[in-house]
């Protein structure tokens, strides 16, 4: 009776895996999962990004797909907007994907969203965007810097109204943005965007956005979707 138990006992396992789903924390990435493209904010490089593009890695995202990039953001995020096409174009040449997702803090949404609004084509190359704390509708914060971003970034500049006239979320880029109530650097109705999945976290600070555990399994949850 023992041994007939101990024999059924395999296949009852693998009956019943379908029954006990993998959790989300043992998740890893598709064999060829999307490139990301990370954008940094204001007065930032590529490296803010050290935390996430880390978890990813142990996630079994490939180093040549996470994308660390940098940029001068004291220019205009309109022409930050030029370079970042010129980036996405090289990382896809480099790794042979289609398609690359947009992982952006703060100021770093507002060239990426302009270069999503510009152009259809652009579109086309980008599956996911998320926006961490992204000053989308402006932040007071940016009226004690004077470079052309800054100004760009404050409360209804030209920048920000021609970048939210009519559809905020265009294409068929999946959108989500991540504000939290505790950020005094940019207000968390900021953040938000009308056609974007739109997620509220708990209280954390500005920076810390990017370096949180729990978004950043968030994060990886919408891309790998």
């Amino acid at each position: 009776m023992m041994k007939n138990l101990l024999r059924a006992l395999p296949a009852f396992v693998l009956s019943a895996a379908p029954l006990f789903p993998v959790p989300a924390s043992a998740q890893t990435a598709a064999p060829h999962p999307d490139p990301v493209v990370f954008v940094h904010g204001y007065s930032s490089d590529g490296s803010t990004w050290n935390a996430m593009a880390d978890r990813f890695r142990a996630d079994g995202w490939p180093k040549a797909r996470l994308d660390q990039w940098s940029y001068d953001t004291a220019q205009s995020n309109a022409t930050s907007a030029t370079r970042l096409a010129q980036e996405i174009d090289r990382v896809l040449k480099a790794t042979g994907a289609k398609k690359v997702d947009l992982v952006t803090h703060s100021m770093g949404a507002l060239p990426s969203r302009h270069h999503l609004k510009k152009s259809a084509g652009v579109r086309k190359k980008v599956d996911a965007f998320v926006s961490l704390a992204g000053p989308n509708h402006g932040t007071d914060m940016a009226r004690w810097c004077g470079s052309p971003s800054c100004v760009e970034m404050r409360p209804n500049s030209a920048f920000l109204t021609s970048l939210n006239a009519g559809d905020e979320t265009p294409g068929n880029v999946r959108y989500a943005t991540w504000s939290s109530h505790c950020d005094q650097i940019v207000p968390q109705a900021s953040t938000l965007l009308s056609g974007a999945v739109n997620k509220k976290t708990r209280c954390l600070s500005h920076s810390r956005l990017h370096t949180d555990a729990g978004v950043y399994r968030q994060v990886r949850a919408h891309i790998a979707s």
